[in-house]
């Protein structure tokens, strides 16, 4: 199992847990964890070969979620908070392990595998990452610029460039990317996959879940509703306007209040 970095927020009330996607990290959810912290115990995790997490030989969905399963604790079960891959994650983890999620917030993602799932896109994002001569990088201007072709959105490329951290070594100032680009690179495939055979057997998450979409992301489509309420037969659905995959970064202010609704509400 990998090691997970996490971070605590809040000192009592109800656990929430967060699971960020690709290219992510814990601090992401910053905004929605503290709208909660004061009446909950937050839990940000950098997942697999993300942040300051550790790094592994593959991708497998089912490793991610047994992983965070081992963060949490039966006895105080806890609102799971998953988006894009974490969301897959989280959706896994509820299935494999029900006794540790009292609630299910899954954030612009479906229990399915995407044709495409965003390979094109993503793999721009790792190619242009990778081809970044970090050894002649001076500032973050300048990996900034060079980004802009593969991620012309400003706030795309700022979410990106959260991953290039800035190491003082012996001999000088360094930069590195935190995220396992080479293995993210090969396991595109995996990423965009849903392991239908290893919860084929597990009974549906009786549990309450939120299904929040983006309006304008491609990631939840009426037809992926079928497996969402097979899986989980207490979906409850929101569409949020103007918002498309990085939904709680892009609307983070309508994001807080939708979760923070969501995890006060009676069971």
């Amino acid at each position: 199992m990998a090691d997970l970095h996490t971070t605590t927020l809040g000192e009592s009330g109800p656990w929430v847990v967060f699971c960020h996607g690709l290219f992510g990290q814990g601090k992401n959810w910053t905004t929605a964890a503290k709208t909660l912290a004061g009446s909950h115990r937050v839990l940000l995790v950098d997942m697999p070969n993300h942040g300051r997490s550790a790094w592994t030989d593959h991708l497998d969905y089912v490793d991610m979620a047994d992983a965070v399963a081992e963060l949490l604790d039966p006895a105080e079960p806890a609102a799971l908070v998953g988006h894009s891959m974490g969301g897959k994650a989280a959706m896994l983890l509820a299935l494999r392990h029900p006794e540790l999620v009292e609630r299910l917030c899954v954030v612009d993602m479906s229990p399915v595998t995407y044709e495409e799932g965003g390979r094109e896109e993503f793999g721009r994002y790792i190619r242009a990452m990778r081809s970044l001569d970090l050894a002649a990088l001076e500032t973050r201007a300048q990996a900034d610029e060079a980004m802009s072709e593969a991620a012309p959105s400003p706030t795309v490329r700022g979410f990106l460039l959260q991953n290039l951290r800035r190491d003082t070594a012996e001999g000088g100032a360094s930069w590195r990317w935190q995220p396992n680009l080479e293995l993210l690179a090969e396991e595109l495939d995996v990423l965009g996959s849903w392991p239908e055979d290893r919860v084929a057997d597990a009974p549906p998450y009786d549990g309450p879940v939120l299904w929040v979409a983006g309006a304008e992301s491609p990631y939840v489509q009426p037809e992926h509703a079928e497996a969402m309420e097979r899986l989980f037969p207490r979906v409850r659905k929101v569409t949020v306007k103007n918002a498309g995959h990085w939904v709680h970064s892009q609307q983070p202010e309508v994001f807080a209040e939708v979760l923070r609704r969501f995890v006060d509400a009676p069971a």
